[in-house]
């Protein structure tokens, strides 16, 4: 299997034996959490971590991270024509509060991307490539109510000997169906920065608060953990310029992604019926 497949296992695994099982009051269900979960691949050694043991959609996170970069907060501003994942999470007026990118680009005054690749180019040696998603006035403790407030909420850049790595820090993550699509996301976020600042692809890392698995996943995880599969690593070959074109939300660009993705990618069946707890 995939380095990214066995780690993915392990930690289902260690869910599901050493969890502790609780009621959560937001949603009625029953959890199994485990708090400070980790792992670190490394992608230009071990591969890009995208799940084969279930199919995962390609062009879904592909599609959410060029709106990301784009700094958009409607879906209908190029996202929806790919995938309805953020339609529960819209306001009235079609709007996504919490929309990453959104909060990246222009929610606190300044474009945090556009800085960070600045800083790097001037100083690759550079400790203070933070981006911060979480707005303390208003998200979390009690705060603002909203159908969604950031589940990954902040990320560090670093470049050591000559790569880029980057280290997702979440806050909580639904192992099953928010865990695969958020690390594929973010390691492309990873890759794209990478291309931009000209230098190699090195070790995403992904830190968990509360990583969890609710109970009308546990017939799925079941499954998950008896499922093998042979396949080979998935490497990435990004067309030019990426990140200058996704501020610009071109089109082309999300196949031109996605193609040499999916034939590389042979993942086992889709588990059927899973759904999102909101």
């Amino acid at each position: 299997m995939t380095k990214f497949d066995s780690l993915y296992q392990d930690m289902l695994r260690r869910i599901m034996q050493e969890g502790v099982a609780d009621k959560n009051k937001r949603t009625g269900h029953e959890v199994r959490a485990i708090p400070g979960m980790h792992f670190s691949i490394d992608i230009e050694k071990e591969g890009f971590p995208l799940l084969t043991l279930r199919k995962i959609p390609v062009k879904m996170f592909v599609a959410e991270q060029i709106w990301f970069i784009s700094g958009a907060r409607k879906p209908a501003d190029f996202l929806r024509d790919y995938t309805k994942i953020w339609d529960n999470f819209t306001n009235p007026a079609d709007v996504v509060t919490v929309a990453y990118g959104y909060r990246w680009r222009k929610h606190f005054g300044r474009d945090q991307l556009a800085l960070l690749i600045d800083l790097l180019k001037k100083d690759p040696s550079s400790r203070h490539g933070v981006i911060v998603t979480w707005d303390p006035g208003s998200d979390g403790l009690g705060g603002t109510k909203r159908a969604n407030v950031p589940c990954p909420y902040s990320f560090t850049v670093n470049i050591i000997g000559g790569r880029l790595h980057l280290h997702n820090i979440v806050r909580s993550n639904d192992m099953v169906l928010g865990f695969p699509s958020d690390v594929a996301g973010f390691a492309l976020l990873q890759c794209i920065l990478a291309q931009k600042l000209g230098v190699g692809v090195g070790t995403y890392s992904h830190s968990i608060s509360n990583a969890h698995v609710y109970d009308n996943q546990y017939d799925a995880v079941r499954e998950l953990l008896k499922r093998e599969n042979t396949h080979a690593l998935i490497k990435i070959a990004l067309p030019k310029n990426v990140f200058d074109r996704a501020q610009k939300k071109d089109k082309k660009l999300v196949d031109e992604i996605v193609t040499p993705i999916a034939a590389q990618y042979e993942p086992l069946p889709a588990i059927i019926g899973l759904q999102i707890v909101l």
